[in-house]
C-alpha cells in the first residue's frame, strides 16, 4: 500500500487494469449495438483526452482536433489497403503509425501556433479543420486518396471466431485506456508540470528555465496523437475512409466534449464524450418514439445536442468533473460537521 501511494505510474497502471477488465467483460452481454456505440465512445474519448490536456493543461485553444483525426485515419486507411491480409499484431502497428504521423502534423502546426494567441490560434487551427479535409478532392491526390469516394478496406478478422463488433469494442477500448494511461502518468510528470506553469503564467514560466514555444509544441504533439490514433480506431471500425467523415461539426463536438466534461481533467474526457456521442442518438430515439414528423426528426437532435450542452455549462460550469469534485467535497463537509451522537 504504501508502495502504491508513492508510485504513480503503479497506481495508474492497476487502475488501467482494473477498468479494462471490467469493460471487457462487459462487452460479453452488450448486443451487436451497444457494443457499436461503446466503440464509437472509446474513440472519441481518445481524441477529447489529448484535447483536454491541450486546451485543459496548457492553455490552448485547438479548433482542428478533427484534422490530426482525419490525417490518423488515412493514415490507416492507406496501409491496410496497399497491405491487405494485415493481422492483428500488425494492426497495433498500423494505429501506432496512425498516431505517430498525426503527432508529426501536430509539431508542424504546433510551430506555427506557438507564435499565437487566443482568437487567432483558435482560427488557424479552425482553417486546418476545414481545409485539411477536402484534400483528397483535389485532382492532384484523388488518385491517392480516392477522392469524395474515399478508401476502402479490409480491416484484420477477430481472432478465434470473436464476435466482430465485440472485437471492435475490444480494440477501441484497449486503444483508449492506453491513452488514458499515458495522458494520466504524462500529466503529474515533468512534463505536466511544465504545461500548467506555462499555462498559468507564461513570463514566471519562462523566467523559471522553461522554454514556452518548446512546451506548447509538445503539448500540441500529445493531443494531435492522441487525436490521430482515435482516426485510425476510427476507420477500423467503418472499414473505409471519407472526407465528408471529418466535418467541421466533428472538431467543435470534441472541443464541446472537452469542455462539458471538464477541462483539465481525464475523467472529464470520458464524461463528455459519453454526452456528445449519445445524445444525438437518445434524442432521435425520443422522436422517433413520439412519432414526429421526418423533419423533426431530424433536426430535433441537433436542438436537443444544443440545449443539452448549454443546460450543462449553467449547471456545472466547471464541466461534470468539477460538478462531481464540489459535490464530493459538501458531502464530506457535511460528515465532518455531523454532531457526535447522531
Amino acid at each position: 500500500m504504501s508502495l502504491l501511494r508513492r508510485s504513480t505510474l503503479l497506481r495508474n497502471g492497476l487502475l488501467a487494469l482494473c477498468g479494462l477488465g471490467i469493460m471487457l467483460a462487459v462487452t460479453e452481454g452488450l448486443s451487436d449495438y451497444r457494443n457499436t456505440q461503446l466503440a464509437n465512445i472509446a474513440v472519441t474519448v481518445c481524441a477529447v483526452a489529448g484535447l483536454t490536456v491541450l486546451t485543459g493543461l496548457s492553455g490552448q485553444i485547438s479548433l482542428g482536433n478533427g484534422a490530426f483525426m482525419f490525417v490518423g485515419a488515412y493514415t490507416v486507411g492507406l496501409l491496410l489497403m496497399h497491405n491487405p491480409g494485415t493481422n492483428n499484431g500488425e494492426l497495433v502497428l498500423v494505429l501506432a503509425a496512425s498516431a505517430l504521423v498525426a503527432a508529426v502534423a501536430g509539431g508542424l502546426v504546433g510551430v506555427a501556433a506557438a507564435r499565437l494567441r487566443g482568437p487567432y490560434l483558435a482560427g488557424i487551427t479552425l482553417a486546418l479543420a476545414l481545409g485539411l479535409p477536402a484534400l483528397p478532392e483535389y485532382s492532384h491526390f484523388q488518385g491517392k486518396l480516392g477522392g469524395h469516394a474515399g478508401l476502402n478496406f479490409l480491416a484484420p478478422n477477430p481472432p478465434g471466431g470473436m464476435n466482430f463488433f465485440r472485437w471492435q469494442a475490444w480494440v477501441c477500448l484497449i486503444g483508449a485506456v492506453v491513452t488514458l494511461f499515458l495522458l494520466a502518468n504524462l500529466s503529474r510528470s515533468r512534463v505536466g508540470r511544465a504545461f500548467r506553469a506555462v499555462r498559468d503564467d507564461e513570463i514566471s514560466a519562462s523566467l523559471a528555465g522553461l522554454s514556452v514555444a518548446r512546451v506548447q509544441i509538445l503539448a500540441f504533439t500529445v493531443s494531435a496523437a492522441c487525436a490521430g490514433l482515435a482516426g485510425g480506431l476510427f476507420a477500423v471500425i467503418n472499414g473505409n475512409v471519407l472526407p465528408s467523415g471529418f466535418p467541421i461539426s466533428l472538431s467543435l463536438s470534441l472541443l464541446a466534449a472537452a469542455v462539458f466534461g471538464g477541462l483539465g481533467t481525464l475523467s472529464g474526457a470520458v464524461y463528455g464524450s459519453i454526452i456528445v456521442t449519445l445524445l444525438p442518438q437518445w434524442s432521435y430515439d425520443l422522436a422517433h418514439a413520439f412519432s414526429m414528423p421526418d423533419r423533426v426528426q431530424l433536426n430535433l437532435p441537433q436542438a436537443v445536442y444544443g440545449a443539452g450542452l448549454i443546460l450543462g455549462m449553467l449547471l456545472f460550469p466547471l464541466g461534470i468533473q468539477g460538478g462531481v469534485r464540489r459535490i464530493w467535497a459538501l458531502g464530506r463537509n457535511a460528515l465532518r460537521t455531523k454532531p457526535a451522537g447522531n
